[in-house]
Formats: C-alpha cells, structure tokens, sequence
C-alpha cells in the first residue's frame, strides 16, 4: 500500500487557470480538470493543488554501464545508478519499455526510495553517476531535482535519459543539478511525431538548444524505423541541424530498430543503410556518429577526428581505451570533447 505522505507531493511548475490547473513541466502544457491527470497519468489535480504522484516511487532499478544509456562520452566504463519509475509524455508505437510508460499507478508495483538513500546506494554500489531512466525522468522533476542536489555535493554526476519534450522552465529548474542530457530526437519531421509519438518535433529541438546552452553534455539519439524515419534526405536533415545549431562535436547514435510493442510487423533496421548513414554523418561534418543495437561492429568505436587514430573499442556494453591520454588523441594530441572520471 503507498502511504499517502509519499504520493501527496505538491508538483512545481504548474498555474490556475480558471477551474483547471495547466502544468508547465512538458510541452504538452496539459489543462487538468478536477481529479484528472495529464497525459502523462501521473500528474493530477486534487483539490486545485497538482501532485506528483510517483514521487519517490521506483519500477526499475539497476547498476549499468553507462554506455548502455548510451553515452560514450561521458565517464566511459564506470557505471551508473540507474531509477526509472511509470509514465510517459509520449505515446510511442515502437516502445521497448511499454509495460512501465503506459501503466497506470493503479496497475503497477512500485517501492518508495528517499533521494537520500538513492544517493547512499549509488555511493556504497561504487557508481559514478546517478541516471534517470526507463521511463520518461521528466515526470519525475522534482523528486529527480531533490536527489540529484544531493548527488552533486556526493560527487556524483547526474544523467536524463529522455525525450526532451519538456519546457524551457523544467530544463532550466534542472540546469544547476542535471549534468548529461541524452536525449531521443526520433525523427526529423513533425508528421512522425504526431503520428508515432502523439507530440511534435520543435519542442524536443528547443530543449536540447537549451540544455546544450546549460552546459550539459548532450548525446543525441535516433532509432532509424524502415519506412518512417529512414529517407536519407530527412536524415541528412537531423545531421545538419545538429551540426550547425548545436556543433559537429555532439555524439549521435543512430540505432538499429527491433520490433516491439505496436511495430512487430516492420523489420529491423538494414545494417548496411546504418552504414550509410554513418558515412553521411562524416561528409556532412559530424565528428562523432555512431550506429547502436549492432554488436562489435567497428562504427560503434571512437575514432580522432584529427588522425583517425582508434581512440575506443566497444563490444556490446563494455569499452576500451586505447588511443586516449585522458581527453587527447595519444597520436596526434587533438583534444577530443569526452568527460572522463578522473575529472568527477
């Protein structure tokens, strides 16, 4: 049973609007009537006051590596805390992890964990890092907001595993805890987002630009679903936007699709048009692209964009330096934009 002191948080980022409350945490900037939740169903008016109901309450906990994020410039082989909770702002068809975003608190099994004793477990389990993840963490503002003050004076760096469909207000309540914002943009076009996700494409491009004006360290990621999001003009899109309003230093994954939830009937992703892509990422200035969800394959590594020089091997999870003296290329002494954990 959740005891009623640890669902009855007070959310932030929220106003009166007549009869109703509009929160201002995502994009979505959801009108909640009376006893009502947002899209998200976690967020809900009760008695004029909006609750963040999954406060403190945890689905999935585990102890990963941090490329599984993925993230391969940030602290490479240390792993990572990882919370995820229920809920989601979008609605996609292709989710992998349906059965805890598209849940009800009702119909779940969750266990209350106190920022502080995340903060305690992450320490003791020797992480360097505490990631939100699984489900969507912005659902999880303020209790993520709490535990990541908490990690910063610990030492620990904080990492959002998200869509970025969130509001200026929410990246920039988190700038000051949020260290890494690895964000999904799944697609070049607003059509996509409509249709597949139930959000729109501008805001999650917004986001980023603001999370990436914070400082953090940004790693993008796109699931390439054949017959959706594949065209290579539209990739070619993606890639260029990256470059020029964001920098040609900001890793990209472009990921192989599985099928999975509502999209069982489309077939995965051709490693070769992956390859392609990855070669298109380099002529268009990118300096960092990477194809995921393909085991040992060579596109998966870091090179120098200076020498070419072998930097990091990847297999599966698990990474290798060799090419890199702390954040230089050993060969060519070309700084490379990674954060290492001796720098934590």
């Amino acid at each position: 049973m959740i005891q009623k002191e640890r669902i009855m948080n007070e959310a932030d980022l929220y106003s009166q609007e007549g009869e109703k409350i509009q929160c201002h945490l995502c994009s979505h900037r959801c009108l909640i009537s009376e006893g009502k939740t947002g899209i998200c169903k976690v967020r809900r008016n009760i008695n004029g006051i909006l609750v963040a109901e999954t406060y403190g309450m945890v689905s999935s906990k585990a102890i990963d590596p941090i490329e599984k994020k993925p993230l391969y410039h940030f602290l490479p082989h240390t792993n990572s805390y990882s919370l995820g909770s229920i809920g989601c702002n979008f609605r996609c068809s292709h989710c992998q992890n349906w059965q805890i975003s598209q849940t009800e608190l009702y119909q779940s099994f969750l266990q209350y964990l106190s920022p502080e004793d995340a903060v305690s477990e992450a320490l003791n389990t020797g992480c360097s890092s505490i990631s939100w993840t699984y489900n969507e963490p912005t659902l999880w503002y303020e209790y993520t907001r709490d535990m990541g003050i908490l990690a910063k004076r610990k030492g620990l760096k904080t990492v959002y595993v998200t869509n970025g469909y969130m509001t200026e207000e929410a990246v920039h309540g988190l700038s000051a805890m949020l260290d890494a914002f690895r964000v999904d943009i799944k697609a070049f076009s607003d059509t996509f987002y409509k249709k597949i996700c139930g959000g729109r494409l501008n805001p999650v491009l917004d986001a980023t630009k603001i999370a990436y004006e914070h400082n953090m360290h940004i790693e993008i990621v796109t699931l390439i679903i054949p017959g959706l999001n594949d065209t290579m003009s539209e990739i070619e899109s993606l890639i260029s936007w990256v470059v020029k309003e964001i920098g040609p230093d900001i890793p990209m994954h472009f990921t192989r699709f599985h099928p999975d939830y509502q999209m069982k009937n489309i077939p995965p992703t051709p490693i070769p048009l992956l390859e392609k892509i990855y070669d298109r990422a380099k002529e268009l200035g990118l300096f960092f692209p990477y194809i995921g969800n393909v085991s040992q394959h060579p596109y998966g590594d870091t090179y120098c964009p200076s020498c070419g020089s072998l930097l990091i091997r990847r297999s599966g999870f698990h990474s290798d330096s060799f090419g890199l003296d702390k954040t230089a290329c050993r060969n060519c002494g070309e700084h490379i934009p990674i954060i290492v954990h001796d720098e934590t």
